[in-house]
């Protein structure tokens, strides 16, 4: 069964195509900066590579580009459009409606459409996506996976806020959690790697979006990220935890509408408001060549990270390992290592050569006296949609 799946952000298209159950990548590229007269264009098989800067100025015409060249009669991988049988799209927030995988359908659509609210940067994006997939691939069933399905589990005591009864009650306003699809995946690897399914371990995705997970035995117990992306950990222009009385003193006293805050927390904070850079990579660099502001945000964003792997370590009554993943989790040395230093009393004993290897897989960071360890573990989102699309699709067909 071949299935494409669909990653649609604000500017960009990630894709893949993978044949299932084999898990054979057929297929993948990117479209990033759309809207752009000079968009990149990323298309990659076995035998063909393209790269292009154009123009294209919609996810309808990045999504047709990509259409285009995967029944092409030179670079394409099939022979035509109906082949591809399954098209598994992330969706950012599904609410307390959708707790797994979900057939899409009208009813399905207006309902993530309801919750573009609590994720504007996400959910119009990945709608948006289903609804050009429907109409470009007509003959495929498509499939929503849900980022907020993972932590259904999370117990009633890690999800509710303490405010009036009657917000949770008649208005579901609670933690949902988020990146769910990358620390499913993740965890479940890590599990398999240790072969340890009776575990107590902490997920750490750091990437532009950045959260961290508490999980047991393989269900998620704890998260960082709650009612909308925006809480938690420092990101790269989102500012993670902040005292919610600091927003009435910008309106309230300083002059700022609603609206520059909502913007300032969610784009201009982070890495952003502290650096002028949103990309670690240049933080790194400006913090390498001296500069304090850099240096004391790398601080900042490790003291953070520490401080969640202290709770929830603590939440569960142990740890046996944590998990770093995603782009700069998977990349950054320095902020893995600015993590793990001065974190022996939990038994996290780093071994700094391991560290700085840089290779393929899964590496393991830990000595081997560590009485945790510590990996890295490359997430796979695309490959996850991937496994529950074709899990799904084969029980109802």
């Amino acid at each position: 069964m071949k299935i494409l799946i669909l990653n649609s952000g604000s500017s960009s298209i990630k894709y893949q195509l993978i044949d299932m159950p084999s898990e054979e990548v057929l297929c993948k590229g990117l479209v990033e900066r759309i809207g752009s007269e000079e968009a990149l264009f990323q298309y990659k098989t076995a035998k063909v590579t393209v790269e292009e800067t154009l123009q294209i100025k919609t996810h309808k015409q990045g999504l047709q580009l990509i259409a285009e060249l995967l029944v092409d009669s030179k670079k394409g991988i099939v022979g035509q459009a109906n082949e591809i049988q399954v098209i598994g799209h992330r969706v950012v927030h599904g609410g307390t409606t959708f707790s797994a995988p979900t057939m899409v359908t009208p009813f399905v659509k207006d309902k993530i459409k309801d919750l573009f609210a609590l994720a504007p940067l996400h959910n119009p994006h990945n709608w948006e996506g289903l609804d050009l997939a429907e109409e470009i691939f007509p003959q495929a069933k498509q499939v929503a996976v849900f980022d907020t399905a993972f932590h259904q589990t999370l117990p009633l005591k890690a999800k509710k806020y303490a405010i009036p009864n009657h917000l949770f009650d008649e208005h579901k306003i609670q933690v949902y959690g988020f990146h769910g699809i990358s620390h499913q995946y993740v965890s479940r690897t890590t599990i398999n790697h240790l072969n340890k399914p009776k575990s107590k371990i902490i997920c750490i995705h750091l990437g532009n979006g950045c959260s961290i997970t508490a999980v047991v035995d393989g269900v998620s117990v704890d998260h960082s990220l709650g009612f909308t992306p925006a809480n938690g950990l420092i990101m790269g222009s989102r500012s993670g935890d902040i005292d919610h009385s600091i927003i009435f003193y910008l309106v309230e006293t300083l002059g700022y509408d609603l609206k520059e805050v909502n913007r300032m927390l969610l784009k201009d904070s982070g890495m952003k408001g502290l650096t002028g850079f949103n990309d670690l990579r240049d933080v790194q660099a400006a913090a390498e060549k001296g500069d304090i502001a850099s240096d004391l945000a790398l601080e900042m964003n490790a003291y953070r990270i520490k401080k969640y792997i202290g709770a929830y370590a603590t939440a569960m009554n142990g740890l046996d390992a944590i998990v770093f993943t995603a782009g700069v989790g998977e990349n950054s040395s320095e902020l893995r290592k600015r993590v793990c230093t001065g974190m022996d009393f939990l038994g996290i004993l780093m071994d700094d050569g391991a560290n700085e290897k840089r290779e393929a897989g899964i590496l393991e960071l830990h000595t081997s006296d560590s009485p945790v360890k510590i990996l890295v573990v490359p997430t796979n989102e695309e490959l996850e949609i991937a496994k529950q699309s074709f899990k799904l699709v084969s029980l109802i067909t």
